[in-house]
């Protein structure tokens, strides 16, 4: 049993989060009377080892907004919620300024809000913050990354207790890979775009400071990688401590006590988001095509249709007047066409954009009368940005083991952005335009592929209880779905609200952060 950690903390001065800063002690033991809340621990992204799971059958399966037990307007951030005792975790950017805010479990009520230095905000996609990496935490410590900043450890009582500014590393959208506690380091991956002076090699390392005091214990160059937003995890084989870590076209571990290189497999796209997950003998590592392509052999129909939206004459073809307003040559069909994502990022000068769809044009446009078929446009695209890929690893060996240690491997059915989650040796994972594809383990054999009517864009990772997945959409649409060979869904929901944080669960509740508000959804059932 864990001991009470909070032996101080914060009033709320006024009932606005962002004016919280004033605040009068407190002890968090007279709210810290439910004992299923005290006693579940979310302390990281995904939970504790990056799971994403709790073993309980308490969670609700069915609910809206209206039956939210308390609900309070947030700040905007990307970041997910974690859980250490009565406290629940946030981060935020408005546009100015660095925040992290503690929250009362029980309640909602604000606790703490604490502003970081006053620095240059990075350059983020349109779709991503500045505030999009989850802090994690411990008895004594919150640990929260920005990319904008650095490191900041912060005492439960709101108190700085080290810094460590990092310089911002050069990446396509922002940064959002977390940092994880492993034993008694912080362990944080800092790739980068940027090069080493006078180098082609990146700047890219991974990272391990002492905890207490914020002094590197090790640092780690990663020359071949580039900017990469996967949280690393820690897994033990045959006595050793060992980092996994998910970069640009490969899987690297790592020693825990000296930052050494032990093993690699290739195989892995450009673009690598989701954490590695572990059992107790294997490692899974998943990555899907570069522009978020779930299958090696995706259906072409998707594509066409996106482009016939623009079709303004109806005669199923697209000629260049009609390639106006947010026009781009799609990348994730199943998006709304103004959507960030939906395709090629395109110049905002009109100029340079207009050259570019000339150049576009022209490309696809082979037998030059003026107008894009179907034909033309199919043969024109390209699934050769790596192949989405899911694989099981047997950890061990040294140097290349792509072809000695994996176990499996699967290209079908890969998410971009959300990991999956591993339970009762299935695998469950979530791509774009809500396909649900479940798993064998062992074998890595397809149980089932189930379409959850849901279409759009997934951010968010899935959690799971002891019996039932949850899965939640961009557009704020929250499935739950039974765990098992055969699919069924329980129930399914609109949140009325954009969804990227992944949900944090405890023994009764799950905590759902939107894009303005933090919501949570609690069962009066206590866990046996």
């Amino acid at each position: 049993v864990y001991r009470i950690i909070f032996a101080l903390v914060y009033w709320a001065a006024v009932s606005s989060v962002l004016q919280a800063d004033e605040t009068t002690p407190r002890d968090p033991s007279e709210a810290a009377n439910d004992s299923s809340l005290a006693a579940t621990i979310w302390n990281e992204f995904r939970g504790p080892g990056g799971a994403g799971i709790v073993s309980t059958t308490n969670v609700p399966e069915e609910l809206t907004v209206d039956s939210a037990t308390w609900s309070v307007a947030t700040p905007p951030g990307k970041s997910s919620p974690i859980l250490w005792r009565n406290g629940i975790v946030l981060t935020s950017s408005d546009g100015k300024r660095l925040s992290t805010h503690v929250y009362e479990r029980n309640t909602g009520d604000a606790i703490w809000v604490r502003h970081g230095p006053d620095v240059p905000l990075e350059s983020v996609h349109e779709s991503s913050s500045p505030a999009s990496s989850t802090p994690c935490a411990d008895d004594q410590h919150l640990y929260v990354y920005f990319g904008s900043y650095g490191l900041i450890c912060y005492d439960w009582h709101g108190e700085v207790v080290w810094r460590h500014p990092i310089k911002t590393p050069r990446t396509l959208y922002g940064m959002s890979t977390s940092p994880i506690i492993a034993n008694d380091k912080l362990i944080l991956v800092v790739d980068s775009d940027e090069d080493l002076p006078e180098s082609n090699l990146s700047q890219s390392r991974l990272l391990a400071f002492d905890k207490q005091t914020g002094a590197v214990a090790w640092e780690t160059p990663r020359p071949l990688q580039r900017s990469s937003w996967s949280t690393p995890t820690l897994i033990h084989h045959a006595g050793q401590s060992i980092l996994a870590v998910l970069g640009q076209g490969r899987l690297t571990a790592y020693d825990l006590q000296s930052g050494a290189e032990l093993w690699f497999v290739n195989g892995f796209s450009r673009e690598t988001i989701a954490r590695p997950l572990v059992d107790d003998d294997r490692v899974f590592a998943s990555a899907a095509m570069l522009g978020g392509v779930a299958d090696d052999q995706p259906d072409t129909a998707p594509y066409w249709h996106a482009i016939l939206k623009f079709d303004a004459n109806g005669d199923q073809e697209l000629s260049r007047d009609e390639m106006t307003g947010p026009f781009t040559f799609p990348l994730r069909p199943d998006l709304p066409i103004d959507h960030p994502g939906f395709g090629i990022p395109m110049p905002s000068d009109p100029e340079r954009k207009s050259a570019r769809l000339d150049q576009m044009f022209r490309s696809i446009d082979k037998d030059e009368n003026g107008r894009w078929s179907m034909d033309e446009f199919v043969s024109a695209l390209s699934f050769n940005r790596g192949k989405p890929l899911l694989i099981a690893v047997q950890p061990g060996g040294t140097g290349d083991v792509s072809e000695s240690h994996v176990s499996w491997s699967l290209h079908r059915g890969i998410p971009e952005v959300p990991t999956p989650v591993l339970i009762d040796d299935r695998i469950y994972m979530v791509a774009d335009g809500g396909l649900l594809t479940c798993v064998n383990a062992g074998s890595g054999e397809i149980i089932y592929r189930q379409r959850l009517g849901t279409t759009g864009h997934y951010r968010a990772s899935p959690v799971a209880t002891a019996t039932s997945l949850y899965v939640v959409s961009e557009a704020g649409v929250l499935s739950v779905i039974q765990l098992g060979d055969k699919f069924k869904l329980i129930s399914q929901s609109e949140l009325g609200d954009r969804v990227d944080a992944t949900p944090a669960l405890d023994r009764n509740t799950i905590y759902i952060r939107t894009e303005g508000h933090l919501h949570a959804f609690r069962s009066r059932v206590s866990s046996p």
